[in-house]
This record gives structure tokens, sequence and C-alpha cells, in this order.
């Protein structure tokens, strides 16, 4: 044989040996055979060699120690490839990748991933290997064999990597610290990896768009969403998943199974970072702290939006308006006022809703589920939230501020609803007149002044009203009640608006000046009202006889002459009004009283 000839090829890789034997044992590395065994421990080995090296590990003298830890080597040539686990050092360097790695063995292994072909094919996936042993363990993957077994705990995996990893869980061993947070770590790896949280390092570029990961595995699942890869599927939908993780995950959604479980009220959670978050309902804890004010916050995607305020960030558009918001929640709630669609639908009154929380939420009135009650006044809540917002009534707690004029608010979503008054957008706009409006709810009460529409009927007599605040205010004439007084005069009144017209005339404040005569006005009503004088204009008409009229409580008396309505009854003599002040001076009569 002529010196340098290589006369013996691997079809598998194409690598070319002088002598046939050095063919055969390269081959078991394709094949996984492992045809010498260890009799101390049952370890197999490809080749003779390997098992002489490996005998000496069983022997009593191991007399090279490393520094870094507590590990022996019988042999220096481990000694130093072992050294590189510390030291991080990678000399051998694929010549078509440029990937580095500790020792030549890995570096063999890994060129076989750049062979063209792969021969070993998985019957249920096709997915193909360059060697049978990746195989034998892609396999198990769909067979769920796990035949390495935990003898502590039993708990099973399909890896060997994976229970000696797990191994040290049991004995403690945890020998690498990060610098910065002091956390311990059983291997260097997962160090390296922890690291990569403070320094922000993501080495990991995917090829295809860029976008970079602070581990392989991370890199790995995100190229499948390029190639459209999806080799788990679910038997009982067909539905297919990038990973088995996600597999198993959703495989609970059909057979209802919640492992986790708390160990404070036993509810139970599908997910593990489920229970995380639930825990932390009980602990108090809140670990994500706003940079930019005092906020914490359970979850770390909560921090992420919170921050979006401080920021402006507006990063989800909407498709039809392109008008920009900071979640998608915000998002999903906005493109249902582009569509009529409602598909919730409430069983027991047939009531229907866009968005499932909000069904959810319904459905409590009818179970009178109320478990969260107030220890000032002892009324119930369906949910806490509502509870929340309802102490801070109690407490005068206003935590949300405008950050233009500083103005405090009990709850976000008024404070939200204050900020478009600074903004001036009203993106919801009325499809008969054009009006625009605020919010949504604002939209839906000026609807019903076009559709005639009166929800709110009246318990105690056949009055109708287009607001619930209306249908409130109005139940107070039947039962006298006057909650709100005036801090002034201890005068009280029925509702809210009334009193806060009344105090007006304790402080004298007119802030509302018509622009033709310099008027002014305690109330932006009256000054509308007043504007009509300057303009002429009538607004308000009437059905029968089509006269005009510039305030609608005019109308309404007016509408009476056709209707023959006479709503205000003389208690005394029950002659009945159209007018109330009519009723007033009527009343007189019977009391003696004078008029003025």
């Amino acid at each position: 044989m002529h010196p340098g000839k290589k006369l013996s090829q691997c079809f598998v890789c194409q690598k070319s040996f002088s002598r046939k034997s050095y063919l055969t044992e390269h081959m078991r590395i394709h094949t996984g055979e492992k045809p010498y065994e260890c009799s101390e421990c049952q370890k197999r080995f490809s080749i003779k060699p390997s098992l002489y090296r490996h005998a000496l590990t069983h022997s009593v003298e191991k007399p090279y120690l490393c520094s870094e830890c507590p590990k022996s080597f019988c042999r220096k040539s481990y000694f130093s490839e072992h050294m590189r686990v510390h030291s991080g050092e990678k000399p051998y360097q694929c010549s078509e990748c440029q990937e580095s790695f500790c020792n030549k063995q890995s570096l063999s292994r890994h060129v076989i991933t750049h062979a063209v072909e792969k021969p070993y094919q998985c019957s249920e996936c096709q997915k193909c290997f360059s060697d049978q042993s990746t195989l034998a363990r892609h396999t198990r993957t769909h067979t769920g064999e796990k035949p390495y077994q935990c003898s502590e705990c039993q708990i099973c995996f399909s890896v060997k990597s994976s229970l000696t990893r797990h191994t040290k869980i049991h004995a403690g061993e945890k020998r690498y610290q990060c610098t910065e947070c002091h956390k311990c770590f059983s291997e260097k790896s997962c160090l390296n990896r922890h690291t990569r949280t403070h320094t922000g390092e993501k080495p990991y570029q995917c090829s295809e768009c860029q976008k970079c990961f602070s581990e392989k595995s991370h890199l790995m699942l995100h190229m499948k969403t390029h190639t459209g890869e999806k080799p788990y599927q679910c038997t009982d939908c067909q539905k297919c998943f990038i990973d088995k993780n996600s597999l198993t995950r959703h495989r609970r959604t059909h057979t209802g199974d919640k492992p986790f479980q708390c160990s404070e009220c036993q509810k139970c959670f599908s997910y593990k970072i489920r229970l995380t978050e639930h825990t932390r309902i009980h602990s108090g804890e809140n670990p994500y702290q706003c940079s930019e004010c005092p906020k914490h916050f359970k979850l770390k995607s909560l921090l992420t939006a919170h921050l979006r305020f401080h920021t402006g960030e507006k990063p989800y558009q909407c498709s039809k308006c392109q008008e920009r918001f900071h979640n998608t929640q915000s998002l999903s709630r906005h493109a249902i006022t582009h569509s009529v669609e409602q598909p919730y639908q409430c069983s027991e009154c047939q009531i229907c809703f866009s968005v499932k929380s909000s069904l959810t939420r319904h459905t409590k009135i009818h179970a009178g589920e109320k478990r969260y009650q107030c220890t000032e006044c002892h009324k119930c809540f369906s949910e806490k939230s509502c509870l929340n917002r309802h102490t801070r009534t109690h407490t005068g707690e206003k935590p949300y501020q405008c950050s233009e004029c500083q103005k405090n608010f009990r709850d976000k979503r008024s404070l939200s609803q204050h900020t478009i008054t600074h903004t001036g957008e009203k993106p919801y706009p009325c499809s008969e007149c054009q009006k625009c409006f605020r919010n949504k709810l604002s939209l839906t009460q000026h609807i019903r002044t076009h559709t005639g529409e009166k929800p709110y009927q009246c318990s105690e007599c056949p009055k109708d009203f287009r607001l619930k605040s209306l249908l409130t205010a109005h139940l107070r004439f039947h039962t006298g009640e006057k909650p709100y007084q005036c801090s002034e005069c201890q005068k009280c009144f029925s509702d809210k608006r009334r009193l806060t017209k009344h105090t007006r005339t304790h402080t004298g404040v007119k802030r509302y000046q018509c622009i033709e005569c310099d008027k002014c006005f305690s109330e932006k009503s009256r000054l509308t009202q007043h504007i009509r004088t300057h303009t002429g204009e009538k607004p308000y008409q009437c059905f029968e006889c089509q006269k005009c009229f510039s305030e609608k409580s005019i109308l309404t008396q007016h509408i009476r002459i056709h209707t023959g309505e006479k709503p205000y009854q003389c208690s005394e003599c029950q002659k009945c009004f159209s007018r109330k002040s009519n009723l007033t001076e009527h009343v007189r009569i019977h009391t003696g009283e004078k008029n003025d």
C-alpha cells in the first residue's frame, strides 16, 4: 500500500480511511453501535481504546486534581479537557460554520451535521438524521419512552444527560455562582445562560430575520416559524405545534388536567407560570418595579405594558382607522367598534357581548355570586377589582394622576377618559349626525336620542329613561332619598349634579362666558341655551305641528298641549296640571301662601 493512500470511504459522510478497520470503527459513529462493555459499570463504548481509558476511572489513583472544583482525573488529557469547562476555551473549530468546541469528539459529532446525506429517517415524521443514536433519541419524542430513571424520586428521562443534570438537584450541588446576584447553579452552562439576563447578550442570531436570542434552543424554536415545521401533532384535534412542551400544554385543554396546585387555597392550574402568578396574590409579592414611578407589578408583562404609558409608545395599530394602542387588549376592544358582531350570548337572558370577559362578568349577576365584601359598609361585589374601586370611596384614595393637570382619580378608566379632554381626541362618531364622542358609552347613550330608546323603566310609575343614572335619580323622588348635602346650608339633594349647581350659588362662580355679550353663567347648559338667543337657533321641533323651540324642556311642555298629559297632581284635591309651576301656584290656594 502506498503511503497516504486512502482506499476505504464512508458512504454516509464521504470521509476516507487508509485501513478497513478504521472505517469499521468510524461507521459506529453513524450506527450508534457500542460493542465494548465495562465490566464494572456496564457502560458501553464504540472502540476498545475508549474502554481501556474508561477502565482507569475505576482505579483508585486519580493524580490530576482540578483547582476549580473537587473533580479528579486519572489521565492528563481528561484533566486538560475538563479545565476547558472552567476556562471556556474552545480550540476546535468547524471549517464549515466556524462554531467552536471544547474537544475533538464534539467537533467530530458536529461535522456530521454538515454532511448532505442523512440516511436515518424517522418513520413517524420523516425527519432525517446522520447517525442512528440521534434517531433513537428522536424516536422517544414520539413513543414517550423514558428509559433513564432517577433512583431518588423515580422521575424518568428520555436522555441520560437530562438525568445527570437532574441528580444534581438531589445532591444539592450548586458550585457555580453568579457574581451579580449570587444565585447558584449546578452547571456552568446554566450560569452562562443566566449571566446573559444581566448583560443582555444575545449571541444567537437568526439568518432569516436577524432576530437575536440569548439561548440556542430559543433560536432553534424560532427557526421553525420560518420553515413552518410543526412536527408535534395533537391526536384529538390534529393541531400541530413546533415543540413538545407546547403540545403537552395544549393536551390539557382536552383532558382538563390541572397538575399545579396552590398550597394556600388548593386552586389548580394547567400551567406552572399561572400558579407562580397566582401565589403572588397570597404573598402580596410585586417583584417588578417601574423605574419611572413607585409602582410595582406581579407580572413582567404588566410592567412592560405600564412602561409604555411613560414612554408614550403605542406599538399596536388598528388596521381599519390606524389608531394606535399601548397593548393588545386595548386594540382588541377597539376593533370591536368597527364590527357589530357580538358572538358571546348569555344563556339566561340572551344578552350578547362582543368580549368573552364581559359575558363572564355578566353571568355572575344571574348566579348571585358576590364573594368580595366591603369591611366598611358590607356591600358585596362579584369581582375583587370592583371591591378595590369601591373601597376608595371610603378612603378617598385617588392613586391615578393626570400628567397634564395633576388631577387625581380613583380608577384608571376615569383617568383614561379624562386625558382625552387634553388631547381633544373623540374617536367614536355617530353614524346619524357625525357628532363625535370620547368614549363608546357616551356614543351609545347619544344614539338613543335618535332611536328614542329608553331601556330603563321605573318600577313605581310608567316613566322610562335613556340612562341608568337618570332612573336612579328619578327613583329618589319616590323614596324621598336625598343623599347629597350642601356643606354650607345643609340643604339636601337627590343627585350630585343638583348639589354641584347649588354650591355655585354660594361660591358665585360663573366660569362659562358668552363671547357675544360677556354674560357669565354657572352652568354650561345655561350658556348653550343663552347663545341661542343670539343665533336664533331652535333645534327642538314638535312632531305634531312642526313648531320649533330653543330648549328641550319647553318642547316637552308644548307636547302636553297635543297629548293632554297632566303629570303634576295636587295631593289635596287631586287636580292635575301640565306644568310644575302651575301646580306650585295652585298649592298656595290650600296653604294660604301669597305670591310674591
